[in-house]
């Protein structure tokens, strides 16, 4: 299922601007300009310029101390649930209390799979509203307000499993703003119970923090409870009122109550609200509900037997699985063995470069099996590469041989379950050739799921994967408990009750009947079906369900009455009259959706668009296909919202916010990679280079120099011993106005009585065009003149402005490119978060190249203009294996020592030798005077020389 994924709005106002809230409803602002409080974390504030101390006065008279500019003055969130339909409202008020200008972040997490139907805010006395446009137009209309020099903003998408909404805005002292952020989502159902959980992270204490959840479902509710998920600091606080077929959960802590410790400035309220329920159910096992012209129809079956099934499990052992994640997936196999029934059929694949099978056949499920299994899986250890392809096709093959050798039960259902954490890198590479061998292999009886965990995976991939062959996909990260999850997963893909499930509406007034996907079998979870039917001609409607059992053949009939339904919701003034139009909506959108990716031919595809497209506008929600504009009343000032392409990376090429960027206008040596590229519309410059040269000038690990010398055709490395907080120049050039610097951070702890050193931030600033880039191992940050926006490495994106064209792929590489003449690459390397020893560290790759001015300087930049060297008398050092030689340059002899050092750009997990001439003591001799010459007191400081 497709739904808007993230949104990162960036409002490039040129002029900072005064803010002034309406008055309709808002009295509340009163106060405003009396309460100064720090800005939220998760709505967190981007503060250019100095902060200083004041106090102001909170609840009950109390003090609270304020250490930012920008202040939050309510957070509040709205949420109601009408028959499972999920109406949710989150509002923002700021104020800058600041003399000058600032800039605020409103970030709201949105959960997986809601659509946004709406966002506003209010802007020195201007309201923005947004209305839904077809995606061509709303950019044509951002584009022509560029055109007329008018102010405008970029609102852009990113595809992510977590998604999160995010504006950014200059505001001037004394200014007041409000943002109010509005989506819509279904709840299903999911082994036994429905959660709707509420992202909570104003990051810092708010006078105002409320939150309001109504729950009104017309079955009737069998129990609701709110879980601790702040670790008992709220004991108390959230408030539950719960009558039959309503409840209200209320979520109002004090400022006292928000404190992480009574003398702490920090709020402890960061993460989730999450009420759990059911709801009512009769032995007719289904609950069907008409009303305004639209019905919805529940069916969630229990108490009953399972049917048997064949299961394979693919699990990639790769290196990558190493440590934590292999563990944890070890322990949740386990339990998930002991789960299976004896009449449960199984085996295990599992995977790295090769291919190898704990059982080459299907073996029943006995306690001596299982046991079998379970020692297996423990001897496993991680290495190597991933072979997914292969994997996925052994597994087919040993069902469909098992089936076509009869030894199957026909009442048994079959399914796939892989588990996998990275891309392919062994074997078949291309992800739609993948695809469609899956496809021309796998049997129509049998469902394939898929579990990605961790950053690296490509999820749109197994998503896609899943979703063509009758299963689902799932992501996890490596900082939750995988073996909780996995288990979970496997808890909601493989308790099959039910087989051939088919909805059948007799009346002929009935259309445009719509369904959540489910496989070829149906577990303990949720089938929800809506549809259109004519009020006028029908009053009542009965539904009849047929399925078949363990061992029965059902037909399940409901009936449902118009009259009842709407007397019960005309007497809740929160409950949603328009749940039923909402539902069949969300769901009809997101089966378009899925048809149109897997569309046979492209006018099939236009036919599907242009559906989706009717219904996108109709119903005032931001699918792939259309772009929210947000805009004042008087149009002179406009911003532009676009939801992501669909599942476009799973093949080839990566998202980015809104628009594709061709291979070729990226340098080619960021990714020498043998995969086959499919050439996509250019938005940036013209290519940088035709060829990827082989060499690159690099600093890696703790940090190694490698300087290639053309000329020379020579790797010369060394290394730069300084201490964490340092900023290293690698390249100053004053005349061409570019600087790039680099801050060391430290390792956890010593190792073999030294403290290891890495690059943890590295800066850009190209003076010319006023652009100042920080790459952390966290986020990528993008300031220009007073405008700033701020990436994620879950992001992939490309940022174009000016001559800067700046590239993000998602948690492994970002590219800063210089028009045509210069380009630098950054390698993100994560670590396990609980390693004794070491941290996340940045890579940077620069191709030599000739430019930069004559003035070009600093640890690399000096060797632009490549110096001459001799290398002679090579023979045997110390280390047998480490010959030496004398090395003359600028006028110098050095001895240096023959070793290798890593190029991690094609092989991310291992690296790629790379044989070089190493010279002692920090570079002495080769690079000029000595490394400490090469610190700055600031990360964008151009090198001042001696």
């Amino acid at each position: 299922m497709k739904a808007l994924t993230c949104f990162l709005l960036c409002f490039l106002l040129l002029e900072a601007r005064g803010f002034e809230i309406p008055t309709n409803g808002l009295s509340e602002f009163a106060g405003y300009g009396d309460f100064a409080e720090p800005a939220p974390g998760k709505l967190q504030l981007v503060l250019e310029n100095q902060r200083r101390q004041r106090s102001a006065s909170g609840e009950s008279g109390e003090k609270i101390e304020d250490v930012d500019q920008v202040t939050l003055y309510s957070y509040k969130v709205q949420s109601t649930v009408t028959s499972r339909m999920a109406n949710t409202v989150v509002q923002t008020k700021m104020v800058n209390h600041s003399p000058e200008p600032q800039v605020a972040v409103f970030d709201v997490q949105v959960p997986k799979g809601a659509f946004i139907s709406n966002f506003s805010m209010s802007v020195d006395g201007t309201t923005f509203t947004s209305s839904i446009k077809e995606k061509t137009l709303g950019r044509a209309l951002y584009w022509q307000a560029r055109a007329k020099g008018k102010t405008a903003g970029l609102v852009r998408s990113r595809s992510l499993d977590m998604e999160n909404f995010k504006t950014d805005v200059n505001i001037a002292p004394g200014a007041k703003v409000q943002f109010e952020l509005q989506y819509q989502e279904a709840k299903w159902r999911n082994l036994g119970s429905y959660e709707h959980r509420l992202h909570l992270q104003p990051g810092r204490l708010a006078k105002h923090l409320e939150v309001d959840v109504r729950i009104v479902e017309p079955q009737g509710l069998r129990f609701l409870h709110v879980l601790d998920t702040f670790d008992g600091h709220f004991d108390g606080v959230p408030v539950v009122v719960k009558g039959q077929q309503k409840a209200h959960v209320a979520f109002k802590p004090t400022v006292a109550q928000q404190r992480k410790c009574p003398s702490c400035s920090e709020t402890a309220v960061d993460g989730e609200l999450v009420v759990v329920y059911d709801v009512n159910r009769e032995e007719k096992v289904g609950d069907l509900q008409l009303f305004n012209g639209y019905f919805v129809h529940f069916f969630a079956p229990e108490s009953m037997d399972p049917i048997p099934k064949n299961i394979l499990f693919v699990i990639d052992v790769s290196g990558s699985m190493w440590g934590i994640k292999m563990k944890q997936t070890v322990e949740a196999m386990k339990t998930i063995l002991d789960d299976l029934r004896a009449e449960d059929q199984f085996s295990v694949v599992d995977f790295n470069h090769n291919v190898r099978t704990w059982r080459n056949d299907l073996v029943s499920a006995t306690k001596t099996q299982v046991a079998d299994a379970k020692g297996y899986i423990e001897k496993i250890q991680p290495s190597g590469g991933t072979n997914i392809n292969e994997a996925l096709l052994r597994a087919i093959f040993i069902l469909n041989e098992a089936n076509n050798l009869g030894l199957l039960d026909p009442n048994a259902v079959s399914l796939i379950i892989l588990v996998s954490d990275g891309d392919p890198t062994v074997g078949e590479l291309q992800l739609s050739k993948i695809q469609k061998n899956v496809k021309q292999n796998i049997q129509d009886n049998v469902s394939l799921f898929s579990l990605g965990i961790g950053f690296d995976v490509d999820y749109d991939f197994l998503k896609r994967l899943s979703r063509d062959n009758r299963g689902m996909a799932q992501r996890i990260y490596g900082n939750q408990d995988t073996a909780s999850q996995l288990k979970k997963f496997y808890n909601q893909v493989s308790t099959p009750l039910l087989r051939n499930v088919q909805f059948n509406y007799p009346q002929a007034s009935v259309t445009d009947v719509t369904q959540n996907n489910f496989p070829n079998y149906f577990g303990g979870s949720e089938i929800v079906v809506a549809g259109k039917f004519n009020p006028e001609k029908l009053e009542q409607l009965q539904g009849i369900i047929t399925a078949t059992s363990a061992n029965t053949e059902l037909v399940l009939e409901t009936l449902a009455e118009m009259d009842g339904l709407e007397a019960f919701l005309s007497k809740d003034k929160h409950a949603d009259p328009d749940f039923t139009k909402k539902l069949w909506a969300y769901l009809t959108i997101n089966q378009l959706l899925d048809e149109r990716s897997r569309a046979p031919t492209a006018a099939v595809k236009k036919k599907i668009t242009k559906s989706i497209l009717q219904m996108s506008l109709e119903h005032h929600i931001v699918t792939p296909l259309t772009a929210m504009v947000i805009e004042n009343e008087a149009g002179d000032e406009r911003m532009l919202a676009d939801a992501p392409p669909q599942d476009h990376a799973c093949c080839s090429g990566t998202l980015n916010y809104g628009r594709k960027v061709a291979p070729n206008s990226l340098p080619s040596w960021v990714h020498p990679s043998p995969t086959p590229m499919v050439p996509l519309p250019a938005v940036g410059p013209a290519v940088i280079e035709s060829t990827p040269p082989p060499h690159v000038m690099t600093v890696e690990n703790d940090p190694h120099f490698i300087i290639y010398l053309p000329k020379s055709q020579q790797n010369i490395c060394f290394n730069i011993d300084s201490e964490p907080g340092k900023i290293l120049n690698l390249v100053s050039d004053p005349e061409s106005g570019i600087v790039v610097n680099g801050q060391l951070i430290g390792a956890k702890e010593l190792k073999n009585g030294k403290l290891s050193t890495y690059f943890g931030k590295l800066g850009f600033y190209f003076q010319r065009e006023d652009m100042k880039i920080e790459v952390s191992t966290e986020t990528i940050s993008l300031s220009w003149g007073s405008r700033v926006s701020v990436l994620s490495w879950a992001d992939s994106a490309h940022l174009l402005n000016q001559r800067v064209l700046i590239s993000v792929k998602k948690g492994k590489v970002v590219t800063v490119a210089l028009g045509e003449e210069l380009s630098f690459s950054v390698l993100l390397h994560r670590v396990w978060k609980k390693h004794p020893v070491n941290v996340d560290f940045l890579g940077v790759y620069i191709p030599p190249t000739n430019r930069f001015s004559p003035r070009v300087h600093g640890l690399i930049g000096q060797f632009m203009h490549e110096p001459g060297i001799r290398i002679f008398n090579e023979r045997p050092g110390k280390d047998p294996e480490k010959p030496e030689a004398s090395m003359e340059v600028k006028g110098q002899k050095l001895v240096v020592t023959r070793g290798l050092q890593k190029d991690y750009r094609i092989d991310r997990m291992f690296g790629r030798d790379v044989p070089c001439w190493f010279v002692h003591n920090s570079g002495k001799g080769f690079i000029d005077g000595h490394f400490k010459d090469y610190l700055v007191p600031l990360l964008y400081s151009f090198l001042k020389r001696p």
